[in-house]
């Protein structure tokens, strides 16, 4: 499937403030950004959004809105760049279609080794406890 690009306008920004360790690094925790990005609203496929949803994620809150929040640059626009990077990365995910796993059966030689090996093994089990001559 093609890869969805997330645009621009889809997407929702707050400033927000949290916490540093012990209340520290003020300049670079008030940079934070948070992006919302509601799936319902957006133009992304069909099978794309099912397969969102059905992630086991703790940014995707039950009403299909992704929430994804950045503080570790100084800058906001880095945040930005790179909370729409989670977010791209996280959307690339759910594109690729699941892999189907093709059972594969047993060929002839590999029948014939595991036999072989059986019978070895049987053998030296027997000769356990046997005198040597």
């Amino acid at each position: 499937m093609a890869r969805y690009l997330v645009p621009e306008h889809e997407v929702e920004w707050t400033a927000v403030r949290s916490q540093g360790a012990g209340g520290q690094n003020v300049n670079k925790v008030s940079s934070a950004v948070q992006l919302r990005f509601d799936a319902h609203a957006s133009a992304m496929p069909e099978a794309h959004r099912q397969r969102l949803l059905a992630l086991n994620d703790q940014r995707i809150t039950q009403e299909g809105v992704v929430i994804i929040k950045a503080q570790t640059h100084r800058s906001q626009p880095m945040n930005r760049t790179e909370a729409m990077a989670r977010l791209q990365e996280l959307l690339d995910s759910v594109a690729a279609p699941p892999k189907r796993r093709v059972p594969t059966k047993p060929t002839l030689g590999s029948k014939r080794r595991r036999l072989e090996a059986k019978d070895k093994r049987g053998s030296i089990k027997a000769l356990r406890g046997k005198p040597v001559e």
